[in-house]
């Protein structure tokens, strides 16, 4: 029987051992075997979490100085504590291989030489913890400065001086019920959870907001985010994309202008008016969100396949990744070795097709279609003041030539 279902009375004795475990660990500290130190070593743990991705594919990269501060932290926090044998580390080890793979407990335990019944409390233990703390490493706003790669950059600095960051989308799939499926059936036809997520320009993840049906837009699950609370200071705003309302707190680009830069920078094209530049300069820093993601997805691909926990459990999936990622990115993990165009071999049960954001607001959210006069008026006042200096700057460089 897989562990993540087991009956109502293995699982209290499940709840039990937690309690009788700590009793006995505490009762014969420093009486480990020769066995146990290798397995809590987080050299040990983090070369296996580096070498099991495959020849072939960017290592996952995880310092073990990363993952000492982490065990520290939930210590102190008493949210995970060293079991008989297992110690923190190896807990929170099990954990990022179970996302970095979608390794079921069949593997986790072949791997970690573990019961299953004891991977399964772990990993329960382990989500439970990852998501108490989300808080305290996904924070919104995560600064109120102007950033410097903003400021530093005069095609930037004048005129997004008061942006704070960029928002998207991303579809994870489930595996859910037929009972239960209708709502999470999104444009594609597949299943998925919408999942927002928010970063700055360090590609720290500031917010996430998941749970969402497929079926929703990403209008919808923005508004939804701002009703539990995702406030922007004032004066200040997220870059989004088209998919979204363009209000002073949400800047998209313009409809309906060309404004994907791969395609400029092949023909070599010049913008030919105010909303073309202004579209080029916004998707330039726009892609700030979109490289987060893929760092994201290519540290935790879990997040691209259906996977084998109960529903409740997966809705936490997205949360968990990015409370780790921001760990790693913050503690000087390594993103820069992940490209784009590989694929990581995960455990699956089936790749589901998975859409990316919408393209066009659907006018779907009143209380957002009722500042879009106001953002307009501000992108506007954006775009003509970058497109005067542009003109400018273009006169003088032919003037001087």
């Amino acid at each position: 029987m897989d562990p993540e279902e087991l009956s109502e009375s293995e699982e209290e004795d499940d709840e039990m051992m937690l309690f009788v475990f700590p009793a006995l660990y505490l009762a014969s500290i420093g009486h480990e075997t020769e066995s146990t130190p290798r397995r809590s070593d987080a050299e040990w743990i983090c070369q296996v979490l580096e070498d099991d991705r495959g020849q072939g594919y960017e290592k996952l990269r995880i310092e073990p100085h990363i993952l000492r501060d982490f065990s520290r932290y939930v210590r102190s926090k008493h949210l995970l504590r060293n079991t008989r044998g297992v110690s923190v580390e190896e807990q929170i080890g099990m954990f990022i291989y179970m996302l970095s793979r979608n390794a079921n407990f069949e593997k986790l335990s072949a791997r970690f030489e573990r019961s299953r019944e004891t991977i399964h409390r772990h990993i329960k233990a382990c989500f439970d913890a990852i998501i108490s703390v989300k808080g305290d490493f996904v924070k919104h706003p995560p600064s109120t400065e102007t950033h410097w790669k903003i400021s530093s950059d005069p095609h930037y600095g004048p005129y997004f001086e008061n942006c704070i960051g960029a928002i998207d989308g991303i579809h994870v799939p489930p595996t859910i019920s037929d009972r239960e499926a209708a709502p999470y059936r999104n444009r594609e036809g597949s299943l998925t959870q919408n999942v927002m997520l928010a970063c700055d320009f360090d590609l720290n993840f500031g917010h996430v907001s998941r749970g969402h049906e497929g079926s929703v837009s990403d209008a919808t699950v923005l508004y939804s985010a701002i009703e539990s609370g995702f406030q922007v200071p004032g004066g200040k705003y997220y870059l989004v994309d088209g998919g979204y309302p363009n209000t002073p707190c949400f800047l998209a680009p313009y409809s309906g202008v060309p404004y994907h830069t791969e395609e400029q920078e092949q023909r070599n094209c010049q913008p030919g008016d105010y909303k073309e530049l202004f579209n080029l300069r916004h998707a330039h820093l726009r892609n700030h969100i979109r490289h987060a993601i893929r760092i994201l997805k290519m540290k935790f691909p879990i997040l691209n396949v259906a996977t084998f926990y109960r529903f409740e459990t997966q809705l936490k999936i997205p949360a968990a990744a990015v409370v780790l990622h921001n760990i790693i990115q913050r503690q000087r993990g390594d993103h820069g070795g992940f490209s784009s165009n590989r694929t990581i071999p995960v455990s699956t049960r089936k790749i589901v097709a998975l859409p990316s954001g919408d393209d066009v607001y659907g006018n779907d959210v009143a209380a957002l279609n009722s500042q879009c006069d106001a953002g307009n008026a501000f992108r506007d006042g954006i775009a003509e003041k970058m497109w005067a200096d542009y003109g400018r700057n273009r006169w003088t460089i032919e003037e001087e030539t």
